[in-house]
């Protein structure tokens, strides 16, 4: 870890002040730190924003508001969020170890960084972190790389639980810096990697996440996190599935899908979405309907086996979800 200096800030605008390109804002530190002590990340200055107003869990007529700086495992444990949410209580306690989630932030959880083995490893080769120096996952071990969204010039997976489970909802993420405040879609904030993997999203210098709003729905209230992994605990996806619908009998009214494991950010499948809409909540059905959920995808040495997974996964998800009514 390299010498950098350390301040507190009371304020978001004095967040702001202090916000520079050799700046990070440390929340749960359960990322930062780690990629710090693998010199990852170097940052000059590090912010401790611990102190500032961004916390709260509340519903109202137009969702659920989370601040940025809320934990995990408290989120996780709130009655409106296990009532009204449950897919985001099950995402987040699937989410790293119980110590983790005391300390992780919700705003933290959906900026953190790849868990790929080459991004985190300074003796290889990464572009995400070291522009233009090439990819080893692409010819190395791949075996829990993305098969969607990738580029010829990376291929490591969104390691957010909590983003996937987001990203279904169709939440919006709140953003503020020294120039005003904005609120983008989670879906949009994340960017495909293309020849700038190291831009993971469109937060700008200076930013911080402030909160996130989740809409109400019917469909929010009927939903279920799928989490395929090589371990019970403490491991990241091999595959992920947030399903969530609105049922009227037992027909499918609306589906909101998201997979995690699978793509290079948290992946939206709307095709899939489409042909569940308007049909029985029947096994025959879901069969049907994830035949699309791999379109597009492109799998490297290792990870062959990720698009059947996939459709296996979202199969058991379904299903799990419609013995829950």
């Amino acid at each position: 870890m390299r010498a950098y200096s350390f301040t507190q800030a009371r304020s978001v605008r004095e967040a702001h002040s202090r916000a520079g390109a050799d700046t990070a804002f440390l929340a749960g530190g359960t990322t930062l730190v780690d990629l710090m002590k693998l010199d990852v990340m170097a940052p000059a200055h590090v912010v401790d924003i611990n102190r500032l107003p961004l916390r709260g869990v509340t519903l109202d007529r137009q969702g659920l508001h989370v601040g940025a700086l809320e934990r995990m495992s408290d989120v996780a444990a709130d009655p409106t969020v296990r009532r009204h949410y449950p897919v985001i209580a099950q995402a987040l306690e699937l989410s790293a170890s119980a110590q983790l989630r005391n300390m992780a932030s919700i705003g933290g959880n959906l900026l953190q960084r790849t868990r790929c083995g080459y991004f985190r490893d300074v003796a290889t080769a990464c572009n995400k972190r070291e522009p233009g120096s090439g990819c080893s996952a692409l010819t190395g071990w791949n075996r829990g790389h993305a098969i969607l969204g990738t580029s010829d010039d990376c291929a490591a997976t969104h390691p957010s639980d909590l983003a996937v489970a987001l990203v279904a909802l169709g939440t919006d993420v709140h953003l503020a810096s020294a120039r005003g405040a904005r609120t983008v879609s989670l879906d949009g904030f994340y960017t495909l990697p293309g020849t700038t993997p190291h831009v993971e999203n469109v937060l700008r210098p200076g930013e911080l996440i402030t909160g996130i709003t989740v809409p109400r729905s019917a469909w929010a209230a009927h939903s279920t996190y799928l989490k395929i992994r090589d371990r019970q605990s403490y491991e990241f996806a091999l595959a992920s599935a947030a399903v969530a619908l609105e049922m009227r009998g037992d027909t499918i009214t609306k589906a909101r899908i998201a997979v995690g494991g699978m793509g290079t950010r948290p992946w939206r499948l709307p095709a899939v979405e489409r042909a569940l809409t308007g049909h029985h909540a029947t096994e025959a059905t879901y069969e049907a309907a994830v035949r699309h959920a791999a379109s597009g995808s492109k799998t490297l040495e290792h990870n062959a086996f990720k698009p059947a997974l996939l459709r296996r996964t979202l199969v058991r998800a379904l299903t799990a979800l419609e013995e829950q009514r």
